[in-house]
């Protein structure tokens, strides 16, 4: 009886802990099953172009939709404007510029671009365009008042090369900072004519006609995008980056006239 008692002790012990051991199994899958399938919150700042403005607004949204806590502020202006704030330090988490120059010039500050989207350039003139413009040509016109971004500025560089190419010596009446105040002079009667991308003119619908510039005579933008070195949560950071290229941050992208990268 005694040697009975001994041997039932251990096999007892034994059914016991298989119970515990399965539960002690079960709780540590579960902790890890939630861990995965978590998204931690985060507060980003981006600086991006103007000529973005309307579209990643969009895109902000639908980034917070898809990561619950996590908010998103926007900070737009001229491309150039942008690296000077990146030079001199601004806190933000990620740049997008209007051209790979500028984001060329800001290596020791980013991590590796990504190009998002594309653009093209076109005239804008006042409802009905009043000027009768048709061409770049007709921008050289004595009289005619032509308002550009400044040579700085993508957008003012890359017309700048467009109305070079063509030969044409075209005197503006101000230089502007950004893409959306040359669309706002032009909107305000200040100008007859300016040079904006096409996504800027489709903002302004109903404001302002355009007057398209054949392909091969147009000018391609590129839109880079990066994580900044000084971010403070560089993995949210990339993470946005990464959202812009997905199938649906292009859709958006896509929605406001940019085109492929």
């Amino acid at each position: 009886m005694p040697r009975r008692r001994k041997l039932a002790l251990p096999l007892l012990a034994a059914a016991l802990a298989i119970p515990l051991a399965a539960c002690g199994g079960s709780k540590s899958a579960a902790t890890s099953s939630s861990s995965t399938g978590s998204s931690k919150p985060a507060s980003l700042t981006v600086l991006a172009a103007a000529s973005l403005t309307d579209v990643f607004n969009a895109e902000g949204k639908a980034y917070e939709k898809a990561h619950p806590g996590t908010t998103i502020k926007f900070s737009y202006a001229g491309s150039q404007e942008l690296a000077a704030q990146v030079g001199q330090g601004a806190p933000a988490d990620v740049l997008v510029t209007a051209d790979t120059k500028t984001m060329d010039g800001l290596k020791s500050d980013t991590r590796t671009p990504t190009i998002i989207a594309k653009n093209r350039l076109t005239i804008v003139t006042a409802p009905g365009n009043p000027k009768k413009i048709t061409s770049l040509a007709d921008l050289a016109k004595p009289g005619l008042k032509v308002d550009l971004a400044a040579p700085q500025v993508p957008v003012g560089n890359y017309g700048a090369k467009v109305l070079q190419e063509q030969h044409l010596n075209v005197k503006p009446v101000s230089l502007e900072t950004n893409v959306r105040a040359v669309l706002t002079k032009v909107e305000l009667g200040e100008a007859d004519a300016g040079i904006v991308y096409i996504t800027d003119a489709e903002s302004a619908k109903g404001k302002v006609a355009t007057v398209t510039i054949p392909d091969a005579q147009n000018a391609i933008a590129s839109y880079p995008a990066a994580t900044l070195n000084t971010s403070k949560d560089a993995s949210a950071a990339a993470s946005f980056v990464a959202f812009l290229s997905s199938a649906q941050g292009q859709q958006i992208l896509r929605s406001y006239g940019f085109q492929q990268p």
